[in-house]
C-alpha cells in the first residue's frame, strides 16, 4: 500500500455528486499534483483526506490506516491554505511552535524546531515578528515552517500561492520544490494553475467535473494527453484543433487539405474505426517556413524569449509559439509547417485519444 490510497471516492449534497470515483495511489515521498479549473472537485478531494469533510462512498487510507471518518487530528498530516491562517497575536515563533505546544512538546525541544525550521526556511530574522508586520511571501514562508514543524506523514497544500505576485509565485515555487527535495516527505498539492503542476509535480491527477481525466507523469501529461480536455488543458498557449474526416484508410482531410500522418498514426487509425477525429497541434509544434500551410499573421504577441503567432489559416485561426522575435508584419503572408510526429489525434466523438 502507497503512503496514500484513495479508493473509489465519492462526494454528494443531496442529488449533486461532486466526486464521481476517484482512484489515486500515491507513494511514500511522491509529490502529488490535484490540477483542473474551478469547481472540478480538487479542493473537495482535499479536505476529505485533511478530514475536513468526509466521501459519501469510498475510503482513505494514510499508510496502513483507515482514515476515511478520521478526526484530523488522528491522521498526522499537516496543512497549508491559500490564506495562510496565521494567528495574528503570536510572533512568528509562536506560530511555527504552536501546534508542539499543543501536543506538549518540552520546551527546549520546540524551540530547537522552531530554529531548525525557521533556518531551512531563511526567516531566522523575522521570528520575534508579528503577521502583520510580514509580506506575503513571508507569510507563506511561516505558514510553511508550522506545517514543516509537525514533521507529519502527509503534507497538503491548498492554492497556496494564489495570493501573491507572479515574482512572487515563482519564488515560493521554487522554494516549494526545494523543500521537498530536502524532507521528501508525501505531499498532495491543489492548484488551478497547469505552470505549478508541471513544475512541481512528481505526478498530475487532471481534474475535470469530479473525475480524473488522467494520472500520470509530467512528461506523460504533456507528451501523450489521454483526451482533449487534458490537451488543451495543460500547455501555453493552448494546443490547436482542426476537425478532420477520413478520406481513407490512412489520410485525414481538413477543408479540402490533406494532413500529414506518420506510418504509426496511420495504423492507429485504421484500428481505430470512426469517421471524425480532432488534429491537434500544439503551438511550440508549428514553425514558419518557406512553404507550407499558407496564411495571413493575425496578431503578434511577444513575451520576450518567445513570440505567440496568430495565423489565419484555411485551417481556421493558429497560434505558433515562436523562439525570439517574429519580423513578419501583422498582415503579410506566412507559410506555416511542422513534423506530423508532432501531432495528436482524438476521436472526434468521445474526444478520447487515439493511439
Amino acid at each position: 500500500m502507497g503512503a496514500l490510497s484513495i479508493r473509489q471516492v465519492r462526494k454528494a449534497y443531496h442529488s449533486l455528486e461532486i466526486l464521481k470515483g476517484i482512484d489515486l495511489e500515491v507513494e511514500a515521498g511522491e509529490f502529488l499534483i490535484l490540477v483542473g479549473p474551478s469547481g472540478c472537485g480538487k479542493s473537495t478531494l482535499l479536505a476529505m483526506i485533511a478530514g475536513l469533510d468526509h466521501p459519501t462512498s469510498g475510503s482513505i487510507h494514510i499508510g496502513d490506516h483507515d482514515v476515511t471518518h478520521a478526526l484530523p487530528k488522528d491522521r498526522d498530516i499537516a496543512m497549508v491554505f491559500q490564506s495562510y491562517a496565521l494567528y495574528p497575536n503570536m510572533t512568528v515563533a509562536d506560530n511555527i511552535g504552536f501546534a508542539l505546544e499543543m501536543r506538549k512538546v518540552p520546551r527546549a525541544e520546540r524551540e530547537a524546531t522552531v530554529a531548525r525550521v525557521a533556518k531551512m526556511l531563511q526567516i531566522e530574522h523575522l521570528l520575534q515578528r508579528k503577521p502583520a508586520a510580514l509580506s506575503g511571501g513571508q507569510r507563506q514562508r511561516v505558514a510553511m515552517g508550522r506545517a514543516l514543524a509537525r514533521n507529519p506523514k502527509l503534507f497538503l497544500f491548498d492554492e497556496p500561492l494564489s495570493n501573491l505576485d507572479a515574482k512572487l509565485r515563482v519564488e515560493m515555487r521554487a522554494e516549494i520544490k526545494l523543500l521537498h527535495q530536502r524532507t521528501r516527505t508525501t505531499t498532495v498539492y491543489v492548484t488551478h494553475d497547469q505552470v505549478e503542476a508541471m513544475t512541481l509535480g512528481d505526478r498530475i491527477a487532471v481534474m475535470k467535473d469530479g473525475q480524473v481525466q488522467q494520472f500520470g507523469t509530467p512528461d506523460d501529461i504533456y507528451s501523450r494527453p489521454a483526451n482533449r480536455f487534458v490537451a488543451e488543458f495543460i500547455g501555453s498557449p493552448a494546443m490547436n484543433f482542426v476537425e478532420a474526416s477520413r478520406t481513407g484508410a490512412h489520410e485525414l482531410q481538413a477543408h479540402g487539405l490533406g494532413l500529414a500522418l506518420t506510418p504509426t498514426q496511420c495504423q492507429a487509425l485504421q484500428a481505430h474505426g470512426g469517421s471524425t477525429v480532432s488534429y491537434g497541434l500544439r503551438p511550440e509544434a508549428l514553425r514558419f517556413a518557406a512553404e507550407g500551410l499558407p496564411g495571413e499573421l493575425g496578431m503578434v504577441e511577444p513575451t520576450g524569449p518567445d513570440t505567440y503567432a496568430l495565423v489565419d489559416t484555411p485551417l481556421g485561426r493558429l497560434t505558433a509559439r515562436v523562439p525570439g522575435k517574429v519580423h513578419q508584419r501583422v498582415g503579410e503572408r506566412v507559410h506555416l509547417a511542422w513534423s506530423p510526429e508532432h501531432c495528436h489525434l482524438f476521436d472526434g466523438q468521445t474526444q478520447q485519444r487515439i493511439a
